[in-house]
């Protein structure tokens, strides 16, 4: 079927106040005829007081996306829902939907919804951040049932991690990646998080090495619209891009 006009609006709200990666890389794995429609904040870093300072501008991101008539409204950044922690993230999630009437997600809930698909209770992390993000994930994953068994990371500031360069990345997450899966055997997943990190080429090449399932944020956010869509979905996304989109 030709598509001529999209037939899936994917709303985002991004940490930051301009959009690269995060749709250059949503371009790529996402089905002909799903569109992006992005919003941002304006994190300082990756702290606590930093995101809560920007949750008053969350709920006006909120309504401009339910203007502009999405089907769904993702958060994306894996550190705000983090810092915030499960219980809270979960809280806002719901009063988003309220004031909307749309379903809302997080990056971080769409991971733990493909890790729940997966039957995978135990993974590898691999990620740019600092200890204290990675440790605010874990017990975000903790308490949804998933166990961090290894982690390997690369430590970055928010700034850092804005002007990293992609090819770089690209063989970071190679090496990250390879390297905390040879270290654990039992992980049944790896998790990548980070909207800004360009390793989209990685995923393939990481799961033929290892066969276990990657994910990154664009993966496992689209995957998530894209099963909510269900029978309104009109292509499928190309599985050359991962065990997650192929397993939908």
């Amino acid at each position: 079927m030709t598509v001529i006009s999209p037939w899936c609006q994917l709303g985002y709200v991004i940490p930051h106040l301009y959009t690269d990666l995060d749709a250059y890389q949503f371009y790529r794995v996402a089905p002909e005829g799903m569109m992006l429609v992005t919003t941002g904040l304006d994190l300082k870093d990756y702290t606590v007081a930093a995101v809560e300072r920007e949750l008053p501008a969350l709920w006006q991101r909120f309504d401009l996306l339910a203007k502009k008539k999405v089907d769904r409204i993702a958060l994306s950044g894996v550190p705000v829902a983090s810092a915030l922690g499960r219980k809270k993230m979960r809280k806002i999630l719901a009063d988003g939907e309220a004031r909307t009437g749309l379903p809302c997600d997080t990056d971080l809930e769409s991971h733990i919804a493909v890790l729940h698909h997966f039957g995978a209770t135990r993974i590898a992390l691999a990620t740019r951040w600092p200890d204290a993000v990675n440790a605010a994930l874990t017990r975000y994953l903790a308490d949804s049932g998933v166990e961090v068994i290894a982690c390997r990371s690369r430590p970055r500031s928010l700034e850092e991690n804005k002007q990293a360069n992609a090819a770089a990345d690209h063989l970071l997450a190679l090496d990250l990646g390879s390297e905390v899966l040879r270290e654990a055997p039992g992980a049944q997943a790896l998790l990548m998080p980070g909207g800004l990190w360009y390793a989209i080429h990685a995923v393939p090449l990481l799961e033929a090495a290892h066969g276990r399932p990657v994910l990154l944020n664009i993966l496992s956010t689209t995957w998530a619209a894209l099963r909510a869509a269900g029978a309104r979905m009109l292509h499928r996304p190309d599985p050359r891009w991962g065990m997650v989109l192929a397993s939908l």
